[in-house]
Protein backbone atom coordinates (compact mmCIF):
# COMPACT_ATOMS: atom_id res chain seq x y z
CA UNK A 1 0.00 0.00 0.00
CA UNK A 2 1.39 3.41 -0.90
CA UNK A 3 1.82 6.25 1.59
CA UNK A 4 -1.27 8.15 0.32
CA UNK A 5 -3.49 5.13 0.99
CA UNK A 6 -2.17 4.76 4.55
CA UNK A 7 -2.68 8.48 5.15
CA UNK A 8 -6.28 8.32 3.85
CA UNK A 9 -7.08 5.37 6.15
CA UNK A 10 -5.54 7.15 9.15
CA UNK A 11 -7.51 10.34 8.40
CA UNK A 12 -10.76 8.35 8.05
CA UNK A 13 -10.17 6.71 11.44
CA UNK A 14 -9.44 10.07 13.09
CA UNK A 15 -12.43 11.84 11.55
CA UNK A 16 -14.71 8.89 12.36
CA UNK A 17 -13.52 8.83 15.98
CA UNK A 18 -14.05 12.58 16.39
CA UNK A 19 -17.51 12.32 14.85
CA UNK A 20 -18.47 9.50 17.21
CA UNK A 21 -17.19 11.39 20.26
CA UNK A 22 -19.08 14.54 19.25
CA UNK A 23 -22.31 12.62 18.63
CA UNK A 24 -22.14 10.69 21.92
CA UNK A 25 -21.29 13.88 23.84
CA UNK A 26 -24.27 15.73 22.41
CA UNK A 27 -26.64 12.81 23.07
CA UNK A 28 -25.47 12.50 26.68
CA UNK A 29 -25.95 16.16 27.50
CA UNK A 30 -29.29 16.83 25.86
CA UNK A 31 -32.24 17.65 28.07
CA UNK A 32 -35.80 17.92 26.92
CA UNK A 33 -38.20 20.71 27.87
CA UNK A 34 -41.49 19.18 28.93
CA UNK A 35 -44.74 20.52 30.31
CA UNK A 36 -46.02 19.07 33.57
CA UNK A 37 -48.64 17.08 31.66
CA UNK A 38 -46.00 15.64 29.29
CA UNK A 39 -43.80 14.74 32.27
CA UNK A 40 -46.63 12.77 33.87
CA UNK A 41 -47.36 11.02 30.55
CA UNK A 42 -43.74 9.83 30.35
CA UNK A 43 -44.37 7.36 33.19
CA UNK A 44 -41.32 5.45 34.39
CA UNK A 45 -39.02 6.93 31.74
CA UNK A 46 -39.28 10.29 33.58
CA UNK A 47 -37.45 8.65 36.50
CA UNK A 48 -34.56 7.40 34.42
CA UNK A 49 -34.16 10.37 32.08
CA UNK A 50 -32.75 13.83 32.76
CA UNK A 51 -35.63 16.22 31.99
CA UNK A 52 -36.27 19.96 32.02
CA UNK A 53 -39.80 20.92 33.05
CA UNK A 54 -41.33 24.39 33.06
CA UNK A 55 -44.14 26.24 34.75
CA UNK A 56 -45.02 29.14 37.02
CA UNK A 57 -43.94 29.16 40.65
CA UNK A 58 -47.10 28.81 42.73
CA UNK A 59 -47.72 31.65 45.19
CA UNK A 60 -46.68 31.01 48.80
CA UNK A 61 -45.21 27.59 47.96
CA UNK A 62 -41.49 28.35 48.35
CA UNK A 63 -40.09 26.74 51.52
CA UNK A 64 -36.39 26.75 52.51
CA UNK A 65 -35.32 23.71 54.57
CA UNK A 66 -31.72 22.85 55.54
CA UNK A 67 -30.05 23.19 52.14
CA UNK A 68 -33.20 22.23 50.26
CA UNK A 69 -35.75 24.49 48.57
CA UNK A 70 -39.23 23.10 47.99
CA UNK A 71 -41.82 24.77 45.78
CA UNK A 72 -44.65 23.99 43.38
CA UNK A 73 -44.73 24.58 39.65
CA UNK A 74 -48.15 25.10 38.06
CA UNK A 75 -49.14 25.00 34.41
CA UNK A 76 -52.58 24.52 32.87
CA UNK A 77 -54.16 23.52 36.21
CA UNK A 78 -51.45 20.88 36.77
CA UNK A 79 -49.20 21.10 39.85
CA UNK A 80 -45.74 19.58 40.29
CA UNK A 81 -43.90 19.49 43.60
CA UNK A 82 -40.22 20.33 43.15
CA UNK A 83 -37.28 19.92 45.53
CA UNK A 84 -34.16 21.89 44.52
CA UNK A 85 -31.01 20.19 45.75
CA UNK A 86 -28.45 22.15 43.74
CA UNK A 87 -25.34 23.88 45.03
CA UNK A 88 -25.83 27.12 43.09
CA UNK A 89 -27.89 29.89 44.69
CA UNK A 90 -31.34 30.47 43.26
CA UNK A 91 -31.67 33.28 40.68
CA UNK A 92 -32.80 36.72 41.90
CA UNK A 93 -35.89 36.47 39.71
CA UNK A 94 -37.03 33.25 41.42
CA UNK A 95 -40.13 34.25 43.38
CA UNK A 96 -43.87 33.63 43.54
CA UNK A 97 -45.47 33.84 40.11
CA UNK A 98 -42.18 33.73 38.18
CA UNK A 99 -41.76 31.46 35.17
CA UNK A 100 -39.22 28.76 36.02
CA UNK A 101 -37.46 25.80 34.45
CA UNK A 102 -36.37 22.95 36.70
CA UNK A 103 -33.68 20.58 35.45
CA UNK A 104 -33.53 17.11 37.03
CA UNK A 105 -35.39 13.81 37.47
CA UNK A 106 -38.77 12.74 38.75
CA UNK A 107 -38.44 10.71 41.94
CA UNK A 108 -40.44 7.58 42.82
CA UNK A 109 -42.26 9.71 45.40
CA UNK A 110 -43.69 11.94 42.64
CA UNK A 111 -41.45 14.89 43.62
CA UNK A 112 -39.27 16.38 40.90
CA UNK A 113 -35.69 16.52 42.21
CA UNK A 114 -34.03 19.47 40.48
CA UNK A 115 -30.30 20.07 40.28
CA UNK A 116 -30.64 23.39 38.42
CA UNK A 117 -33.26 26.15 38.38
CA UNK A 118 -33.69 28.93 35.84
CA UNK A 119 -36.23 31.67 36.49
CA UNK A 120 -37.65 34.60 34.60
CA UNK A 121 -40.04 37.21 35.88
CA UNK A 122 -42.03 38.22 32.82
CA UNK A 123 -43.88 41.00 34.63
CA UNK A 124 -40.59 42.79 35.27
CA UNK A 125 -39.85 43.18 31.57
CA UNK A 126 -43.29 43.46 29.99
CA UNK A 127 -46.06 46.02 30.44
CA UNK A 128 -49.17 45.07 32.40
CA UNK A 129 -51.91 43.48 30.31
CA UNK A 130 -53.88 46.15 28.48
CA UNK A 131 -51.16 48.77 28.98
CA UNK A 132 -48.84 50.10 26.29
CA UNK A 133 -45.14 50.67 26.96
CA UNK A 134 -44.24 54.17 28.26
CA UNK A 135 -43.05 55.31 24.83
CA UNK A 136 -46.47 54.56 23.30
CA UNK A 137 -48.61 56.21 25.99
CA UNK A 138 -50.63 59.28 24.83
CA UNK A 139 -48.71 62.49 25.51
CA UNK A 140 -45.38 60.68 25.97
CA UNK A 141 -42.25 62.54 24.93
CA UNK A 142 -40.27 61.09 22.03
CA UNK A 143 -37.28 58.98 23.05
CA UNK A 144 -34.91 60.92 20.73
CA UNK A 145 -34.61 64.62 21.43
CA UNK A 146 -32.71 67.28 19.53
CA UNK A 147 -29.20 67.69 20.83
CA UNK A 148 -26.92 70.72 20.46
CA UNK A 149 -24.74 68.74 18.02
CA UNK A 150 -27.67 68.08 15.72
CA UNK A 151 -28.44 70.67 13.10
CA UNK A 152 -31.82 71.21 11.53
CA UNK A 153 -32.24 71.88 7.81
Amino acid sequence: MNKYGKFAILMAIIVGSLGFLAYSGIQGSTTYYKTITELRQMGDSARSRHVRVGGDVQGNSIVHEAGLVKFNLVQDKETLRVAYEGRDPLPDTFRDGAQALADGRLGPDGIFHASEIQAKCASKYAPKPGMAPDQLQPGAKPAVQNSPMRSSL
